[in-house]
């Protein structure tokens, strides 16, 4: 079981893809095949929580000096699987998102521009040496955005509430060829019924990175850190992965009203948590 700390860090939301052993070359392959024997495998929070601290040096350090050995680990049909944390190269892709989501004064704040300069010429050079890499984890902060949720549907949703030390959970997990399916299906409605944007373009674009797995893999949806800040009862009530389907399978019936009845839904909930991003 992963080991569970005392102070949580929340507001990241996760998309995991888990390979089964036989997808990794060796010697990769014997050290997850170690590595998923291990007891103490750290949570998601430690894995949050080591990327902050590294932040906290003058200068910072934005991408770790050494890639992650640490995996996320799970059994299902007696196939052992693994997500490979990859802190390393997710760290370089991070990097070049800021400047979309900070304004400048806060940006050179956090991370001067002659850091992030290296760390872009080192992602360059590195990139030059791994021209297939991709990571096995995608983040989102205060949101899971909403072509995730086409990746899923609500009878894989779990919901834990929590109890003592352990945290509550919301989480969903589904076989890698059903969330391609899905991604296939949703972007044909999608395209025949609505203009192209941001909905379109993420669904192209997560269906690409999935194409990259083993076709036994499981992809897994993870509320994270995000329900340490919502509310036991909306979280309870957090259906929206079927609010998605149903809008998709309304569009397909060509029942605009009930679309868009199923997108209201979705804005209203959501508009709620991007409150509680302002308030902090």
């Amino acid at each position: 079981m992963p080991k569970v700390s005392a102070v949580t860090v929340p507001y990241a939301t996760y998309l995991r893809v888990y390979e089964p052993l036989a997808a990794f070359p060796e010697p990769e392959r014997e050290h997850w095949a170690r590595y998923a024997r291990r007891a103490d495998r750290p949570s998601y929070q430690d894995e949050l929580r080591r990327a902050l601290a590294d932040l906290l040096p003058t200068p910072p350090v934005p991408v770790p000096v050494h890639e992650s050995t640490d995996a996320f680990v799970l059994e299902a049909d007696g196939v052992v699987c693994v997500c490979p944390w990859r802190t390393r190269l997710r760290g370089w892709q991070a990097l070049g998102e800021l400047a979309e989501e900070l304004p400048a004064p806060v940006l050179e704040a956090v991370l001067p521009e002659v850091v992030r300069r290296q760390a872009a010429q080192d992602y360059e050079r590195w990139l030059a040496r791994n021209p297939d890499a991709r990571p096995w984890i995608r983040t989102s902060t205060w949101q899971v955005p909403l072509h995730w949720f086409v990746l899923v549907a609500d009878e894989e949703r779990r919901y834990d509430k929590g109890t003592g030390e352990i945290p509550p959970m919301l989480r969903y997990r589904t076989p890698m060829v059903q969330a391609r399916r899905r991604v296939a299906r949703s972007l044909r409605t999608l395209r025949d019924t609505i203009d192209e944007g941001p909905l379109v373009d993420g669904l192209v674009d997560v269906g690409r990175w999935l194409e990259e797995f083993h076709p036994r893999s499981l992809v897994e949806l993870d509320y994270g850190g995000l329900v340490h800040v919502l509310p036991a009862g909306e979280l309870e009530g957090d259906h929206s992965a079927a609010d998605v389907a149903e809008g998709i399978a309304a569009l397909r019936e060509g029942d605009g009203a009930a679309a868009g009845v199923a997108y209201g839904r979705l804005v209203e909930r959501w508009r709620s948590v991007r409150d509680r991003r302002s308030a902090n």
